[in-house]
């Protein structure tokens, strides 16, 4: 119960929720405020004595439009009761027995959703890495390969798909194991595999360097107004034949940004937040050297500071 204002007492009387029929009535008239509401609570009620292990739910999971039965089949649990042992000597062996065409897809997907989580990526990333999983696997080429290889470099072109590319080594670490060598390979492997499908090149996004700047300056704890300068001085760096990956080249920025700030970062954390050497780092930094006056904001550094910095 509640205080609504009722048009017909006017003023603000208590209300009851008519569950069954959805109503909102006026407590002290009688009349229905507000009809056929939707109720957005549970379906279901859980009772104290009832069991942690139970579920009470009785809707499944949303339809998955890349299986065969859309993700819509029936699993038999192993219950904990006395019949336990009856149930999954005949029913769960029977499931078993079962031929599911799609039971290596999903567990695909969920080694998938499993990396995904572990990389903080969102819905959108991961349904386009099932999908690209999903047009390879029909081609039932990629027998005999590295699977978990296969998997990596999936999310890894999804990522750059989706306009937020991943590197190599962050997909590396939440691999299981494959090597950046192996995902390298698989990469070019799915992209071929791709194209050939497609009957045109496949459309992998370019990668800048202001794609890796937040979360690498979110890795070094920075603050945001050393992230804003880092990120316009990356932006400037484009402007010039600077012949790195974006990778080596948001990594020299940051480390710039750092030394000139009050909060400065040794090189050895901006490589490990990074993932970028500390040789690479700095053979870097020598390239942009030259053109730090036109690429560090001159409200962020002026050239005094500038020219305190170390010469490569």
């Amino acid at each position: 119960m509640g205080d609504v204002y009722c048009s017909d007492c006017k003023r603000a009387t208590e209300v009851v929720f008519d569950h069954s029929a959805g109503d909102t009535v006026c407590s002290e008239c009688g009349l229905v405020l507000e009809s056929h509401s939707i109720d957005e609570t549970s379906e279901w009620r859980t009772f104290a004595n009832e069991s942690g292990d139970n579920d009470p739910v009785r809707v499944g999971g949303p339809t998955n439009p890349l299986l065969t039965d859309g993700g819509l089949s029936t699993v038999i649990s192993k219950p904990n009761g006395v019949t336990s042992d009856f149930l999954s000597s005949s029913l769960g062996r029977w499931q078993n027995r079962g031929s599911n065409p799609d039971r290596s897809l999903i567990l695909a997907f969920k080694t998938i959703a499993t990396m995904s989580d572990r990389l903080g990526l969102v819905a959108t990333i991961k349904d386009r890495a099932n999908e690209i999983y999903k047009k390879v696997e029909d081609q039932k080429s990629s027998r005999g390969r590295n699977q978990d290889a296969i998997l990596a470099a999936c999310l890894y072109i999804a990522c750059r798909q989706e306009d937020k590319p991943r590197t190599v080594k962050e997909i590396c670490s939440v691999a299981n194991g494959a090597t950046k060598k192996e995902i390298g390979r698989a990469k070019e492997y799915i992209v071929k595999q791709l194209e050939l499908e497609m009957g045109q090149s496949v459309e992998m996004g370019t990668i800048h360097a202001g794609d890796f700047m937040r979360r690498f300056c979110s890795n070094l704890g920075m603050n945001n107004q050393a992230v804003k300068a880092a990120q316009e001085s990356v932006q400037k760096s484009e402007e010039f034949d600077i012949r790195r990956s974006p990778i080596s080249i948001a990594a020299a920025v940051i480390y710039i940004i750092t030394q000139l700030s009050d909060d400065k970062k040794p090189l050895k954390d901006v490589s490990i937040a990074t993932g970028v050497a500390e040789g690479t780092i700095r053979n870097s930094y020598k390239d942009l050297y030259p053109h730090m006056s036109k690429i560090i904001p001159s409200w962020y550094a002026k050239e005094e500071a500038l020219k305190n910095l170390c010469s490569p």
